[in-house]
C-alpha cells in the first residue's frame, strides 16, 4: 500500500511538477529540484526550509544513500521562496512521503507546496524572452508550443534556416500547406527577410558546439558612418515557443511590399482549412505587416482587413497584430522649425481591428527603465479605443537572418542578425500565446478569453495607456492567472 501511495503522490501535480514527474524514476538517478515552500507553514518560510532540510536529512538516512546529495546552501537563500537540491528519485519521494504523514492535512503544517525541476537555462533569443517571463515558463511549466500551430503572413520563411530543423517546425501535418500568395510559388524562402526573423521569434531553436559554433552578431555603427558586425557569444538561441509549428504564408515580395487584398487572401485560406472555425487546425496568426490608417479612407476598424481579422478571431483563431513604426513624427512649431515627438493616433492596420490583440515595442531588457520605444505607434484608435493592447520587446532584436537581412557587406557570415521593429515585438506576444495554449489547451478555440488573461496579466510600465496598452506581456503571470 505504501509503494501505491508513492505512485498517487507522484501522479499528483499539485505536489510534483509535471516537467519532473517525466524525469523521476524509483532507484538512484540523482536530479536537480527546487523545493517550492509553503509559505503558510507555521513558524514561517525560515522554519519551512529548516523542516525540508531536516526532511532530505531524514530520507537521505533512511533509504541508506551514500550518493553526493543534498541541500545547495549557496542557492538556498534566508528567508527564500526555495530550496534548492541534488536528490536521488527516492530521496524525493520520502521526503513527500514524511512531508504528508507529518502534515495529515493539517493547514500550516506541511512544508513542500511544489517540487519542480532545476532546468538548465540557456538564452532565449538573447535577452527578450526572459523580459517577458518566457524562460521562466519554459522550466517552470514546459511551455514549449507543442502541438500549437501559427501562421506567419509575411515575407516568407527561408525553409534552410537551421533554426527550423531540430523541431521541425516547419514539418505540417496534413492537410496544412505553405502558400506563396504572391505568385512566386516558394513560400519556403525569404529574400527580404523580414518573416524569417519574425518566425525565429516564435519557434524554432540552434544550439551550438564546439565544432559548429553559432554565429550571431550585433549591427553598430563607428565613427565613420560604417557598419560593423560585432559577435555576440551565445550557446542556444530559441524561440519564445520553441516546439510550435509554423504556416508559411508569403504576402510581400522580394522588396517587402504587398496589397492588403493578398493579406485578406491569406485569411480567408486560414479560415477555409480551419472548416470556418468547426476544426481548428490553425491557432493562430502572426501579422507583422500593415499599413498607415488614413481616416478619409474608412471608419477607423472597419477597413475590409480589419474586418477579415475581426471575423478570424470569431472563428475562433488568435490574431496578433504589430502597432506599426509609425509614432515618431516631425512637427512644425510657430517659428516654422522641424520638431521631433512622438505621436498620437497613429496605430496601423491591421492593428486598429477591434479583436485583434495589437503590439507595441518597449526595449528588450530594461523596459522599465526606458518604456515604450520612440517609433512604436501610439494609440488611442481614430475612434477612441485603447490600443496598443500590449507591448513587447522590440529594439535590437536577436533572430533569424536571411534574404535582405544578410545583404550587407560583412553580413552573410551572420545566422543571427538584430532588427527593431513594433514586428519584432508582435510575434513575442505569439509565442507567448502559442506557449500558452500548449499547456492550457481548454482555451483552444477561446481567442477573446485569452485576449483578457494576457491582458489582465501584464505589467503595468507606468507610462500612459495610449503608449503602453495595458502594459508589458507577463507569459508566467498568464499561466498563472487560470
Amino acid at each position: 500500500m505504501e509503494g501505491d501511495g508513492f505512485r498517487r503522490e507522484m501522479l499528483d501535480p499539485a505536489v510534483i511538477s509535471l516537467p519532473l514527474q517525466g524525469r523521476l524514476r524509483d532507484g538512484t538517478d540523482l536530479h536537480d529540484v527546487l523545493i517550492d515552500l509553503h509559505f503558510a507553514y507555521r513558524g514561517g518560510p525560515d522554519a519551512a526550509q529548516a523542516r525540508v532540510r531536516e526532511l532530505i536529512e531524514t530520507a537521505i538516512r533512511d533509504v541508506g544513500s551514500d550518493a553526493p546529495q543534498g541541500v545547495d546552501d549557496a542557492k538556498t537563500l534566508p528567508g527564500g521562496q526555495y530550496v534548492v537540491a541534488r536528490l536521488e528519485s527516492r530521496v524525493i519521494r520520502a521526503i513527500i512521503r514524511l512531508d504528508r504523514e507529518a502534515g495529515q492535512g493539517r493547514a500550516g503544517e506541511q512544508a513542500i507546496h511544489r517540487i519542480w525541476p532545476d532546468f538548465q537555462v540557456r538564452p532565449l533569443l538573447h535577452s527578450s524572452a526572459a523580459t517577458i517571463k518566457a524562460t521562466a515558463a519554459h522550466a517552470a511549466f514546459a511551455a514549449l508550443g507543442d502541438g500549437i500551430v501559427w501562421a506567419v503572413l509575411d515575407s516568407g520563411i527561408a525553409g534552410d534556416h537551421p533554426h527550423f530543423a531540430k523541431h521541425r517546425n516547419l514539418e505540417l501535418p496534413p492537410p496544412l500547406e505553405h502558400q506563396d500568395l504572391t505568385g512566386g510559388g516558394s513560400p519556403l524562402t525569404d529574400e527580404y527577410g523580414h518573416g524569417t526573423h519574425v518566425a525565429g521569434i516564435i519557434a524554432g531553436a540552434l544550439t551550438g558546439t564546439p565544432d559548429r559554433p553559432i554565429r550571431a552578431a550585433r549591427r553598430s555603427r563607428d565613427e565613420h558612418g560604417e557598419i560593423r558586425y560585432d559577435p555576440v557569444n551565445v550557446e542556444t538561441l530559441t524561440g519564445v515557443a520553441p516546439k510550435c509549428k509554423l504556416v508559411s504564408y508569403k504576402v510581400l515580395d522580394e522588396n517587402g511590399s504587398g496589397l492588403s487584398s493578398t493579406i485578406i487572401a491569406a485569411l480567408q485560406e486560414i479560415h477555409r482549412i480551419n472548416d470556418f472555425g468547426r476544426d481548428l487546425k490553425i491557432h493562430g496568426v502572426n501579422l507583422s505587416v500593415g499599413y498607415p490608417f488614413d481616416p478619409e479612407w474608412f471608419a477607423c476598424g472597419q477597413s475590409p482587413l480589419c474586418l477579415e481579422v475581426n471575423r478570424l478571431v470569431k472563428s475562433g483563431v488568435m490574431v496578433v497584430a504589430a502597432a506599426g513604426n509609425t509614432g515618431y513624427v516631425w512637427n512644425q512649431d510657430h517659428r516654422g522649425g522641424a520638431v521631433a515627438a512622438g505621436a498620437d493616433l497613429t496605430i496601423n492596420d491591421p492593428g486598429n481591428a477591434e479583436a485583434a490583440i495589437t503590439v507595441g515595442s518597449t526595449h528588450r531588457d530594461m523596459p522599465h527603465t526606458y518604456g515604450v520605444s520612440y517609433f512604436s505607434s501610439k494609440g488611442p484608435t481614430g475612434d477612441g479605443r485603447l490600443k496598443p493592447d500590449l507591448v513587447a520587446p522590440g529594439e535590437r532584436i536577436l533572430s533569424c537572418a536571411a534574404g535582405k537581412l544578410r545583404a550587407g557587406d560583412g553580413a552573410g557570415a551572420w545566422e543571427y542578425l538584430e532588427d527593431s521593429g513594433t514586428s519584432m515585438a508582435a510575434p513575442h506576444v505569439s509565442g507567448a500565446i502559442a506557449a500558452f495554449l500548449s499547456i492550457k489547451r481548454e482555451f483552444i478555440g477561446q481567442p477573446e478569453k485569452v485576449k483578457e488573461i494576457f491582458l489582465s496579466a501584464a505589467v503595468d510600465l507606468g507610462r500612459v495607456k495610449e503608449f503602453q496598452g495595458h502594459g508589458l506581456l507577463d507569459l508566467m503571470k498568464a499561466i498563472q492567472s487560470c
